[in-house]
């Protein structure tokens, strides 16, 4: 007679592997990102720790902006047949890609990135015709007369 075993973490444990991947197979799957405004514009920050600064790449093609960047260090590019067992491989290793759109409102020619400490700094400009203004307002004529008080 056969034993029918039941692993009730069976389908928890799939779920993790389908998430988290084997070390092989782990590419980042996040960019964590902040989006701020301002009167003089937007500031986009993206956490990229551990990426090669040259391996960034901002693109922006007909409202929409696009930051790609790429790990190169992590489990998977370490991997060898020097008998090495992970015990956890969290850190992903791979390329990032993120879009935002990017209204008509921005002045794209004006864009500018800085990467440092892990972070991504992106700095849209608000166009100049997109900026608030005040509108004088002329009056036609002479000004309306003078009555004075109490009479």
């Amino acid at each position: 007679m056969s034993t029918l075993r039941l692993d009730p973490f069976a389908p928890l444990d799939h779920v993790a592997r389908g998430f988290f991947g084997t070390p092989a197979d782990r590419t980042p799957r996040f960019m964590p990102m902040d989006l701020a405004k301002s009167e003089e514009g937007f500031t986009l920050t993206a956490d990229l720790p551990g990426v090669d600064p040259h391996s960034v790449d901002i693109d922006i093609d007909n409202g929409l902006l696009t930051i790609s960047a790429a790990r190169t260090t992590g489990p998977a590019d370490a991997e060898r047949d020097d008998g090495t067992t992970w015990l956890a491989a969290e850190r992903f290793s791979g390329t990032y890609r993120r879009q935002v759109a990017v209204g008509d409102t921005v002045d794209t020619s004006r864009i500018s990135a800085d990467y440092a400490d892990g972070v991504l700094t992106v700095t849209l400009p608000v166009a100049e015709r997109a900026k608030s203004r005040r509108i004088e307002v002329s009056h036609r004529g002479d000004s309306p007369a003078e009555i004075p008080a109490g009479e």
